[in-house]
This record gives structure tokens, sequence and C-alpha cells, in this order.
């Protein structure tokens, strides 16, 4: 996992944790999460705003896999994302999970609230491998667009079930359909599907 010196604080943090905050004539400085949403807080009157760090958890899903999930918060102005996310590799793949609120709320109530969230998704799946491999296990299917850098071309990937699936793959389990009808309805991460 790559560390990154905090420059507000001078923590060595994950470099998923880190924001380059500031402004073009300003310039920009590394900042950990905890020192962003301090000065988010100073410039946007929510000084009282506590930026809690917790502690991963791990659950496991409908198949009994075992997921360990790391959460960050971030004060948005005047919303604050609460984020949930498995690293691979150091970094934040797999299944991602987000809730956000008011400055003002219990950041412990949004934990609860993306906690059950995440129960939910981990308790239903999506694909199946079968005799031709990974299928789709029901006609409808839940995830999330991410770009495959492994790819020549701005291809997306999709993430089901917590699994990358190249757009080619994905394509060739939508044959299975061929000639139905399909409806793709796109959400914000902080949404319930």
């Amino acid at each position: 996992m790559r560390q990154v010196q905090c420059e507000g604080c001078g923590e060595s943090t994950p470099d998923y944790d880190i924001v380059s905050y500031g402004t073009t004539g300003q310039g920009y400085r590394d900042l950990c999460s905890r020192c962003f949403n301090a000065e988010v807080a100073k410039h946007t009157g929510h000084e009282n705003f506590a930026s809690i760090r917790f502690e991963p958890i791990g659950t496991v899903d409908r198949a009994g896999e075992k997921h360990e999930f790391h959460f960050q918060t971030r004060l948005l102005g005047n919303i604050v994302a609460l984020d949930a996310f498995e690293l691979r590799d150091g970094s934040p793949a797999g299944y991602r999970f987000q809730v956000v609120g008011q400055p003002s709320d219990d950041v412990f109530v949004l934990l609860g609230r993306l906690i059950e969230k995440m129960r939910r998704a981990l308790s239903t799946q999506h694909l199946t491998d079968g005799e031709y491999g990974l299928q789709i296990a029901d006609r409808t299917v839940h995830g999330r667009i991410e770009w495959d850098d492994s790819a020549a071309e701005r291809t997306p990937l999709v993430v089901v079930d917590g699994r990358e699936i190249s757009w080619e793959d994905f394509g060739r389990m939508l044959m299975t359909f061929e000639g139905w009808q399909f409806k793709l309805d796109i959400s914000d991460p902080s949404e319930e599907l």
C-alpha cells in the first residue's frame, strides 16, 4: 500500500485517503481526509463537524465469502459522504458503498445506515458460475461502472457482486438474453438500488 505524507498533519497516510485540496491560484496540498474535513469545515461554517475514523470491519456475502471494508468520511460543503470499500493491492476495488447526510447528522447513525445497505447488497447474488462460465443469475443485475485500465480504449469495466467484469465478458453474459428488452437505470452511488 502506497503511503503519502499529509501536508496538514504530517501523518503517513494510505494514498486512497489523500485529497488534493486547493485552488489553481493558491496551489494544492495533499491532505488526509481528517485534515481535508477540517479545511472544508472552516470554510463552510461547520466547525463542529467531527471527523471520525472508523476501523475496518469484516462481513460475509451470500456465498459465505468474507469481505473487509474500510471507511472514509468526507465533508463536502453542505453534505457529508460516508464510503465503505474493499481494498485490493492497496487500492479501493470490489464492493463499494456510500451514504450521504447533513453535516449535523450523527456519523454513527450514518454508519448504521451504511452497514445495513452493505448487508442488503451482500445478501443478494446477481452472478452465477454455470456450465457456460459466469452468467447473470436472474434477469436483474446491480453493479457499478468503472474504467478498464487494461483496455486500449476508454472501455467500461463493470463491478457486480464485488467482481470486476470486462465489458466484453459482460456483453457475452447479456447474449443469453438476445432478443429481449432491457432497461438501463443509472443511479448515484449513494442511492439505494
